[in-house]
């Protein structure tokens, strides 16, 4: 079982509900397997359906990652109106097979769903995920 912050579930949810319609995305930073830090970054798909994390902020993002000795914990996105799991496109395109994946279902915006799974070589495992 993995626990997650509840002020960084907020921060996710609340990204979530600023791009709704569109998908949401972002990285999560951690230390020691622990996250410890939430990146929201943009959607350069602009999209209600897919996600796609914009290269030039992505590498902004992971050298201040290195800067500040942490990992990459989890890489997010929303799903806006459906379940909170992997889709085809979430797995072919899973390419950090050491991050989690978290999948926020914005399906109930009263009732946000965040799911934790890690995707490797193609097969899907949800990790329990307890918010704090």
């Amino acid at each position: 079982m993995t626990e997650f912050d509840g002020v960084f579930f907020k921060e996710i949810v609340e990204h979530g509900l600023r791009e709704f319609p569109n998908e949401c995305c972002g990285v999560i930073a951690g230390r020691d397997g622990t996250p410890v830090k939430v990146y929201p970054m943009k959607n350069a798909d602009a999209s209600p359906v897919t996600y796609r994390l914009d290269g030039r902020e992505q590498l902004q993002v992971f050298d201040a990652i290195d800067d500040e000795g942490l990992d990459l914990w989890a890489i997010y996105h929303s799903h806006t109106h459906s379940e909170a799991y992997p889709s085809d496109t979430d797995i072919r395109l899973a390419f950090y097979p050491d991050a989690r994946y978290l999948l926020l279902s914005l399906a109930d915006r009263d009732d946000p769903v965040l799911r934790s799974f890690s995707i490797l070589d193609g097969e899907v495992t949800e990790e329990e995920l307890r918010i704090t």
